[in-house]
């Protein structure tokens, strides 16, 4: 059994627990840390199942692009580039004030500093 320290990915608390993996590298459990100043070596209900979603069946892996209306999986380039292309040309049709973002407490510190950053 492999223990990887992490931050769970379900709020801004910024909880850690150790990520249990098998010798194959899948997850199959967690352990809460005992040295997090939060936790105190306790995790609630999201931080005890984190790891569940890594290796759920429906966990998306690619970017998918809508095409004739389906969606197809695509490269992260072209995903991104179509991203991009959309907002740019959504701001020249309707203004700068027609582009908006929102962020949540479920993502981590870094990722709000990235939409902050992006915004």
């Amino acid at each position: 059994m492999n223990k990887t320290l992490t931050t769970c990915p379900y709020c801004g608390t910024g909880c850690t627990f150790y990520l249990l993996t098998d010798d194959a590298g899948r997850p199959v459990g967690v352990e809460p840390s005992q040295t997090h100043p939060v936790t105190q070596g306790r995790l609630c209900v999201k931080g005890w199942n984190a790891f569940n979603f890594i290796t759920h069946p429906d966990r998306l892996t690619a970017p998918l692009i809508r095409r004739n209306g389906k969606l197809e999986p695509a490269t992260w380039d072209r995903a991104l580039d179509l991203v991009v292309s959309r907002l740019q040309q959504t701001q020249q049709n309707h203004g700068a004030d027609s582009i908006a973002f929102f962020s949540s407490a479920k993502t981590t510190n870094e990722e709000n500093y990235l939409m902050m950053k992006l915004a």
